[in-house]
């Protein structure tokens, strides 16, 4: 019996709207309608203009701060599933809370895994992320999890740059396996800045393991929030005599003065995904986009394809 396509439809929460139109445009088809009713007090609802009955549905939201971003999806969800979807998927570009993944001390929630039984407790049937901070996440969800590598991205950029004796650097012990991982592409060495925090956000020591005398350094991470730590780890790498150092993170929070802390650091580049607008224009930040793969994977999931496939780095 032939496999069954159902009608798809593509809607944009109001904080990712810009990536949705790219990805829409990568599909070959415009995002649905849907609106934003706001009241005074702050209180929304969503409102889908069109029919979506019977149809697979992707909602495309990154549920970074403020939570408003997270309640949306959820509502546009909720309003999904009463309207007779067929199939609802979450499309998170940036999943938040998910630094919250374990019990790290005593008596705290493990907000991502919170944020997961609500995604599914809302109605959806499955959800499309990339690069979450910690691969297990996936565990906490009994739906599909299509986990999008943003190293298909990066890769060709790097290799663009036409760096000469290129080092992969883990800014925290944390990363070395995403910094193993990407190094594969090069045949490069790893060398791994381990950190010593007092507290979120605020780092007490850093101690460089590797030699990077004469390297051009590219340090790894999933998420750049105060920039903090890459402007740390750029300068001891600098200090041991590299080269050169930029930073490839997927999703740029940004919060603080993270923009200031940039431009005077060491590093020569921040790349970056657009899974999270910027707020300011930065010289020393390039944003890459994820659209096309975003486009591709919503592609293969409609029509029973492979995931996997879009993976493979060239």
């Amino acid at each position: 019996m032939p496999l069954q396509f159902n009608p798809v439809k593509l809607f944009a929460g109001s904080g990712t709207t810009v990536l949705a139109t790219n990805i829409a445009a990568h599909y070959g088809k415009e995002l649905g309608d849907v609106v934003l009713t706001k009241f005074s007090d702050g209180e929304f609802q969503p409102h889908f203009n069109e029919s979506v009955r019977g149809s697979d549905v992707f909602l495309i939201q990154s549920t970074n701060p403020p939570t408003d971003n997270l309640v949306e999806l959820l509502m546009m969800t909720d309003a999904a599933r009463r309207a007779s979807a067929h199939y609802v998927t979450a499309v998170i570009p940036y999943f938040g809370l998910a630094r919250q993944d374990r019990k790290d001390k005593p008596r705290v929630a493990i907000g991502s895994k919170l944020v997961a039984n609500i995604l599914v407790a809302a109605g959806v049937n499955r959800i499309m992320t990339m690069d979450l901070h910690a691969a297990q996440i996936q565990g906490f969800f009994d739906i599909p999890v299509d986990h999008l590598d943003a190293s298909i991205i990066f890769v060709p950029y790097i290799k663009s740059l036409g760096l000469g004796n290129i080092t992969i650097a883990s800014p925290d012990m944390g990363g070395s396996y995403r910094a193993r991982s990407f190094a594969k592409f090069f045949n490069a060495e790893v060398v791994i800045c381990d950190k010593r925090r007092k507290r979120a956000n605020e780092i007490e020591s850093m101690t460089l393991i590797g030699d990077v005398t004469d390297q051009d350094i590219v340090l790894i991470d999933d998420i750049c929030d105060t920039a903090g730590t890459l402007a740390k780890a750029a300068g001891l790498i600098m200090e041991r005599g590299a080269k050169s150092v930029c930073a490839v993170c997927t999703h740029p929070v940004l919060s603080g003065n993270a923009y200031e802390t940039i431009e005077n650091s060491m590093l020569t580049e921040l790349i970056v995904t657009d899974t999270i607008p910027l707020k300011y224009p930065s010289s020393k930040i390039r944003v890459l986009s994820t659209a096309d793969l975003f486009a591709k994977a919503i592609i293969n999931v409609n029509e029973h394809g492979s995931i996997s496939q879009l993976f493979k780095v060239e």
